[in-house]
Parts: C-alpha cells; structure tokens; sequence
C-alpha cells in the first residue's frame, strides 16, 4: 500500500454507484478498504481473471451474510480496529441489521460512519426510491443542462452519483478524519446526492445573483448559448470543443480560424450569439478534426479534440501525464490527484465476490476455529 491514507482501515458495505465510487476514491490514495459483499453471491473466481467493475479496484472482498445474526456481529467486531465504514442503504436499514451507527460507535467511538443516500438521512423523500437524474433534478442541476429550445439533458450520471455522491462522500471522510485528529472522536456523515448535486451549482447561482445568468437553457455563456464555448463539427463528422471566454483567448480563435478579417458583431453582444453561431459552425466544418487539431492544439484558442472513451488514453497528453492506466490488462483512469511524496497506486484489480474472507479476517483478528464456525453456521462465505 502506498498512498497518503497509507494505515487508515476502511469497512465498506457493499452497494453501487457512488458508495463504491468513494471507496475506491480513499484505495487510490492509500486506505486498506475491505468490502463486505453479501455471502450469498459468492460463486467462486479465478483470481488470475479479476471481474470487470473497475470501481470495485483497489480492495479485498469478505462474503457476510448481513441478515444472519453472527454475520452482524462479524461487522462489528471489524469495527473494533475500523477506522470508517461506508454505506449506502436506505435510512434505517444499517439499524435493522444490527449495525447502524449507535451499534458500531459503541464499540468504537472513533469510527467515522459515512452514509451515502440520494435524498439524505431525513426529509419528505428520504424513504423513496430514485437515482442520479431525479436528485440532480431536485437539486436545480438538470435544468441548466442543455441547448436552447430543448429539453434538459441528463449528464450521464456524474453530476449526482460521483461528482455530488461519492466524491463528496471520499471529501467527508477525510474531514472528518482530519477532525478526529483533535477530538480524538468519530462522528456519522450524512452525504445525500442531492445536497452534493446542489453544491455543485453555487458558482451558477452566483452568476445567477449577479444578474448575467439566464434561467433559459442554452442561453449563457457556459451552456452552449456563446459561440464562444461550444463543441462544432468537422469536416470529417467528429468535433472540437472551444472555449475562447476571455477577449485575447477570442482573438486568438478569430485569428486561427480565419475569421479575423471578418466585420464581426462584438464578442459579447448575446443578440448576435446565434448568429455568430452559425458562422463558427460554418468554418469548423471546412477542415477535418486532425487539421484543426495541427492549427490549434496548444495555443491560447482554448480548444482540444473531443475524444472517445477509446480514443482518451492514446492522446499523447494523456500518454505523458499517464492519465489513464492498464491494470490486470484492462485501460482505466489513474488515481487522482497526484501526490509528490505518497502518490497514490491502484493496489489490486477488483476481487472476486468472497474471494478475501479467509485472509481478510484472520489478518483482523478471527482465529481459524472461529471462522470455521462462522461458515458452518452461514454467518460467512
């Protein structure tokens, strides 16, 4: 392990999306994260041939059957020498197991409990279903998001579920870590999808406040509605992106596209965007994305190449920085950021559901007998 959370033991239970997301965020940077997998999926796996869930890398996989009441009580006395557990139930359902957050800081008042939800721990829909669209959509993230005239348009789901979820989750653990420093106490954190997705809006709400954002998509100067921040086509059916905002950035774009020349209305008149639009356009589509690559890559246009997920890791940027890794023969994105004294390292590829049990609780503290008599008994894998 290496990493600047190098010794700090994490326990997560294992969900999806954004509770994974945060755990593999604190196994980049160091953290020894054991995941507690549901015993009953346990079906085996050559190590040699790790799965494919990438979020899962970076941790050892422990098969508990949660329900059982000795596989509860395994939870909990992982507790004892735990420093964070992550979960992302529903409220109250950590309660019903047996191992919420009274449980388990009994045991260990140090413990930090993060809980990872969509609407949060309390509130009129903290008890019903949903995802990554419904809390950017109650969270004033989605409506912003699309071209004018046309419906909002779902980010994938990395506005909610990792930017506002898991990234946010990943950020409160290590405060909170920070804050047992002094207090020498853990406390729970209550990271909602919502809250994070909204959190993530503040710089728009402060244009919005000072008057120079507009509540119609497609309309301001960072949601397609400038002809200066915007992705065109080329000639050859692919794209480049621009965002020439400030005025020498815009001269400099005018100046490689040929435009320059041109009796052009002012950057900034919004009346003539659209217009000015469609001229941009005009020119982008006369040269294929390589040519405009050749003419504007590394200048101060502000441009790069819109890139596919496949075509990302050959870029030579990409390739210098080492910005995408290949682990266990699969391409994935490296840890991030980087540190210059305890970089971060993708310790394993994803386990195999169970595949850690025997190891994994000998090495925190269950002697041989003890877990022979946890599996007779269906508590373990």
């Amino acid at each position: 392990m290496s990493g600047p959370l190098e010794g700090v033991r994490v326990i997560e239970i294992a969900g999806i999306g954004p509770g994974p997301f945060a755990a593999m965020m604190l196994a980049d940077m160091g953290a020894d994260v054991v995941r507690i997998d549901r015993a009953q999926k346990v079906s085996g796996g050559d190590p040699a041939n790790p799965p494919l869930d990438l979020l899962g890398r970076g941790r050892r996989s422990v098969g508990v059957d949660l329900k059982h009441p000795e596989g509860a009580g395994v939870v909990l006395r992982l507790m004892d020498r735990a420093d964070v557990l992550i979960e992302g139930f529903r409220p109250g359902v950590m309660e019903r197991l047996g191992i919420g957050p009274e449980e388990c800081m009994a045991r260990n008042p140090r413990l930090v409990y993060g809980r990872m939800t969509g609407w949060g721990q309390e509130g009129p829909y903290a008890d019903a279903s949903g995802h990554d669209i419904n809390y950017i959509a109650l969270a004033g993230a989605l409506d912003p998001i699309g071209r004018a005239g046309e419906r909002p348009v779902p980010p994938l789901n990395l506005i909610g579920d990792f930017g506002g979820g898991g990234m946010l989750m990943a950020y409160g653990v290590v405060c909170a870590l920070l804050e047992r420093d002094r207090s020498g106490q853990g406390q729970v954190i209550d990271a909602a999808m919502v809250d994070g997705s909204a959190v993530l809006t503040t710089f728009i709400h402060s244009l919005r406040a000072m008057g120079i954002w507009m509540d119609e998509r497609g309309t301001n100067l960072l949601d397609t509605g400038a002809h200066f921040y915007d992705v065109y086509e080329t000639a050859d059916h692919r794209y480049v992106s621009v965002g020439s905002i400030e005025p020498q950035f815009y001269a400099e774009l005018l100046r490689l596209s040929g435009l320059q020349g041109e009796e052009l209305p002012g950057q900034m008149d919004r009346g003539q965007w659209p217009a000015l639009k469609e001229r941009v356009a005009e020119v982008f589509r006369t040269k294929t994305r390589d040519e405009w690559c050749a003419l504007m890559e590394g200048t101060d246009v502000c441009f790069a190449p819109v890139l596919s997920m496949a075509e990302a890791p050959d870029h030579p940027h990409n390739r210098r920085r080492e910005t995408f890794v290949e682990v266990a023969g699969v391409p994935q994105p490296a840890p991030a950021p980087r540190f210059g004294r305890t970089p971060g390292a993708i310790d394993r590829p994803p386990p195999h559901v169970g595949q850690h049990t025997d190891d994994t609780l000998a090495e925190w503290g269950f002697t041989a007998d003890e877990r022979d008599k946890l599996r007779q008994a269906g508590a373990i894998a």
